[in-house]
């Protein structure tokens, strides 16, 4: 049986062993009886204890449903209107790339690794420091992403630093995501207004005038939700304008275990996918029908000093469990996992974005965010680490894969012919009909003997994923932008990402 339950590999001929949309679902950390307690409770957290500060479009379509506002100004979801509008959510959800073969299906338990987060901070190589993170380097990360075959969508990982304007931030920004990558971009945005000048700026590559709608390569939303469950007006009115990009709209709830949740990973787990439905309901009830990318992504504090934890077990199991969740529901779910607290590129950040990725991608989360370069607790990002993940990320879909096993892949007959010939399996014609669409091959981890490696000076993985980052950024600059769509563009925007940063420099 594969991950998911399928005991036939349908795969084309020469296909990846691992790509975007790999099902996954075959772990489950809750019991069916864990997940029906769950949902009651979350169905009475909404019903009993509530939403504070509705914005007002979502107060007056949630009352016109049959909501109410109690004394404290909470909104109260009746659990018939929850399970009704659960019913009926859509489910037929796709991210669109430019490049078709990176379109995205968010639906049932399809897998999916993208970067993500807001460092404000990168790691630099040679001198083994951080320094402020600029819009250069969310440029280069995503031309770093577009080369990087098992990251399949880029969000921005760092804000630039340098520019404290947020609207044109914003639109800097997403010009320099889409200017780097033709896969799927998710955005941000910190003002609700600030999507028209992006939208007309999307318009212009896409086409035209209405031309982005009609095949959005870009989705954009907010972390709707303070926690404990109390609407962010800023993020909730995002999310609604977000709509009109016709896109996906991505939600996300964060609450910490043991400070702005409970200190029990249950109770948290209760708090998280209250609030993330919370946050869906935002978009259903003015919005209905408009597909919704619901992250309910449960974070978790070190209680000796009250300080955000991104590794370790309970993340990874709290993650897995907040897709089983979503996933029971049927709506699309998005995790962040692979947020190390390490501020090295070492054992520790190595397992404990292992681990997270690992469970989150196994419990088949259609959108596992923070899942590449993220280093120091979400706080800094690494060109070197994002590398690796790739590497990291390769191994986990083949093991979301899992193992297909039919007449020819039971090898009986291959076997025979081994037994019975030079007693190896290499010069079979299995052999090298599946060396491809059977294995991963990392890019960077050292498989060589160790008689060679001594040889070539013993370098180490991150020496190894310098040198593949740096012949990548000094070579890969994606035409994403036509010339003369880029100048009408600088003309009507402040675009602060030089065009002479764009592309190859000079040789001296």
């Amino acid at each position: 049986m594969t991950g998911g339950g399928e005991s036939v590999d349908r795969r084309p001929a020469g296909e990846p062993a691992a790509k975007a949309g790999l099902i996954g679902g075959a772990y489950r950390p809750l019991a069916d009886a864990d997940v029906k307690r769950i949902h009651e409770t979350v169905l009475d957290v909404l019903d009993r204890i509530g939403v504070a500060d509705p914005i007002p479009v979502l107060r007056e379509r949630a009352l016109a449903r049959g909501c109410r506002i109690d004394r404290g100004n909470r909104l109260c979801y009746p659990p018939a209107l929850v399970e009704d509008a659960i019913a009926g959510a859509r489910r037929d959800i796709v991210c669109y790339a430019r490049d078709p073969r990176h379109d995205l299906d968010m639906s049932g338990t399809h897998v999916n690794f993208y970067g993500g987060g807001e460092a404000v901070t990168m790691f630099d190589f040679r001198t083994r420091a951080y320094r402020p993170s600029t819009l250069t380097d969310t440029y280069d990360l995503a031309r770093l992403s577009d080369r990087l075959e098992h990251i399949h969508g880029y969000s921005r990982l760092t804000i630039p630093t340098e520019i404290a304007d947020q609207r044109v931030a914003d639109i800097n920004i997403a010009y320099a995501s889409v200017a780097g990558t033709v896969k799927h971009v998710s955005l941000s945005f910190a003002q609700a207004e600030h999507i028209g000048p992006v939208q007309a700026m999307l318009d212009l590559i896409a086409g035209g005038e209405g031309h982005f709608r009609k095949r959005p390569f870009c989705h954009a939303g907010g972390c709707c939700i303070i926690s404990p469950l109390r609407y962010a007006r800023d993020n909730s009115e995002v999310c609604i304008a977000a709509t009109r990009l016709g896109a996906p709209v991505w939600v996300i709830a964060a609450p910490q275990a043991g400070t702005t949740g409970p200190a029990a990973l249950a109770g948290t787990l209760v708090l998280c996918v209250a609030e993330a439905l919370a946050a869906w309901l935002l978009v259903e009830l003015v919005a209905p029908g408009h597909p919704v990318i619901v992250g309910a992504w449960p974070f978790v504090a070190d209680l000796r000093t009250g300080s955000f934890a991104g590794g370790g077990g309970e993340t990874a199991v709290l993650n897995a469990a907040a897709v089983q969740m979503i996933n029971s529901y049927g709506l699309a779910s998005s995790v962040g996992a692979g947020m190390s607290d390490s501020k090295l590129i070492d054992n520790q950040a190595g397992y404990e974005k292992g681990l997270s990725v690992a469970l989150a991608a196994l419990a088949g989360c259609n959108g596992v965010s923070e899942a590449s370069g993220m280093l120091a607790s979400l706080m800094g990002c690494s060109f070197e680490a994002m590398v690796i993940d790739n590497d990291m990320l390769g191994c986990v879909q083949r093991a979301v894969r899992g193992i297909e096993v039919t007449d020819e892949t039971l090898s009986f007959e291959t076997i025979r012919a081994a037994v019975e010939g030079d007693g190896h399996f290499l010069r079979q014609p299995q052999t090298r009909r599946l060396m491809r669409s059977e294995y991963v091959y990392p890019h960077v981890a050292d498989r060589s003997a160790r008689l060679q490696w001594e040889q070539e000076g013993s370098p180490g993985i991150l020496e190894h994923a310098h040198a593949r980052a740096a012949e990548i950024l000094s070579t890969h600059y994606p035409a994403c932008i036509e010339p003369s769509v880029d100048r009408k563009i600088r003309e009507r925007f402040s675009i602060e990402l030089a065009a002479e940063r764009m592309r190859p420099s000079p040789p001296r």
